[in-house]
Order: structure tokens, then sequence, then C-alpha cells
């Protein structure tokens, strides 16, 4: 693979029609190859500009593109703008060497997706949820509202800033990431966080009380109050423990969401929480 072509053809307007037409990759998800047509679609406009006198290198690029594609949508900008790039040398130089391309494709979008869902899907979007759910208990609209400016706003600037960067840097983004140590950091302080987010919604989220005293006339006391002063919301933590251990045994969530209404439907009916 050599890179070493300084014509540009590609503009700011090109760049952003691959910006606007990421929003639609996941509209043509299929189970065979998942992401590909979006992903297709979404560089067809910079392929038409750089191959638009050489049919059969045109073709041969939309072939690329239409292989499987899995990725976080509000990350693959990185990647579009990465591949952007290497098209753009593709054209400019008869040296290149075009499996790189695919190569490069394939090889980045398992790391960009599992970053991406780390990050936006496992901790971004537990945040939104619990800050929009304690907005919404109360009846306030401020709940889905934060829910989608919190989830959305930041993943749109992603977007950009990825395309753009991806786009300048090249293949050499990922060299310079790893290397610099820094996604180790960011990784382990999103999960951290995450893990924060999920202990305080079983804490304030999670609710199971028991109605039953201990003692007898003056002196009854309700059981609950023991539970506490050995650990508040212990309660919660064991049934969030289960739900947990049930689902590392492979039990489908639906099973147990319709097993835990069930069960407090039951419960409740016989006053025992």
């Amino acid at each position: 693979m050599i890179m070493n072509s300084s014509e540009k053809k590609l503009t700011h307007k090109d760049l952003m029609g691959i910006f606007w037409r990421s929003f639609r990759q996941d509209a043509v998800w299929n189970f065979e190859r998942q992401q590909n047509l979006g992903s297709a679609y979404t560089m067809s406009r910079v392929v038409g500009k750089l191959y638009e006198d050489d049919k059969e290198k045109r073709a041969r690029a939309l072939q690329r593109h239409v292989d499987f594609m899995a990725i976080t949508p509000h990350l693959s900008t990185l990647l579009y703008g990465i591949l952007a790039a290497m098209e753009e040398e593709n054209a400019n130089n008869s040296d290149f060497d075009e499996s790189s391309i695919s190569a490069v494709r394939a090889s980045l979008m398992g790391p960009i997706a599992g970053i991406g869902d780390s990050l936006l899907w496992g901790t971004l979007r537990i945040i939104a949820a619990g800050i929009a759910i304690s907005f919404s208990q109360n009846g306030s609209i401020l709940g889905p509202l934060l829910f989608l400016l919190i989830i959305n706003v930041p993943c749109m600037i992603l977007r950009y800033v990825c395309l753009f960067k991806g786009y300048e840097l090249g293949t050499s983004f990922f060299k310079k990431v790893l290397d610099s140590g820094i996604m180790d950091t960011v990784t382990y302080v999103a999960s951290s966080i995450g893990l924060m987010v999920i202990g305080c919604m079983t804490a304030s989220m999670v609710a199971l009380e028991l109605p039953f005293m201990v003692g007898s006339g003056d002196f009854a006391q309700p059981l609950q109050g023991y539970i506490d002063q050995i650990m508040p919301c212990l309660l919660p933590l064991a049934i969030f423990g289960l739900m947990v251990a049930l689902l590392n045994k492979k039990i489908k969530t639906t099973t147990i969401l319709i097993f835990t209404i069930v069960i407090s439907i039951a419960l409740a009916f016989f006053g025992i929480v």
C-alpha cells in the first residue's frame, strides 16, 4: 500500500455527503451482510466522483463497499473518512494496492464497533436513561427530551469530528491512537462510569420492601428496618444479582421480564411485598 499523493479531489461538500448519508446506514439492514447496503450508499457519491472517468474502477469500488459491514453508526464516519482518503489515493496513484482498502475496511470495523458499543450504547445510553427516568418519574417532560439530547447531541458531534479526522489522518489514525495508549484509559474510565450508573439505578429504581413485623405489641419493629441496618437496598441488590445470574445462564430477557411481572403480581396479591 502506497499513500503519497497530495492531489485532493474531494471537497468539504463531498465529505458532508458522507456525513448526511451515514444517518441512513441502518435503513436497509439485512441478516446476511447487515449494514452493507447502507455502507455502499454512504460511499457511493464519493466513489462516483473519484472514478467518474473509469467505469471499471468505479464498479470495483462499489463492490468493495457492498461487502459485509457491522459497525456502530455514530462512529462509522471515522472508518468512512479513512476509506475516502484511501479511495482518493487509489484514484490518484496507479501504484496503489486496491486490496488494502477492503483489508482496512474489514479490520477496522470490529475495533470501532467495540469502542462505539462500549462508550455509546454501554455507557452514554445508560447515563441518559438514568437521568431521563429520574425526571420522568416525577411526570416531567424533561425526561424524554433530556434522553434524546444526551444521546443525539454527542453522537452528531462525533459523526462530524470523526469523519474529517479520519479523512485527514487516513490509515495512520488507529496506529497513533494505539501508540498513545489513550484508548485504554478512555475505555477504563467509561466502564467505571457505566458501572457506577448501573449501581445508582439499581439502588434508586429497583424497589422491594417486606411488610413483616418482628416482635409483638408496642415493641414490634418492621423487618425491613433490620435489613436496611445490615445494608441499605440489600433486597434490590439481591434481585439485581439474581437477574444477572439468570442472564449469565443464557435465559432470554423476555422470559425474565415475564417471570418478574408474574411474581410481582402474586407477591402483591398475597401482601408479601
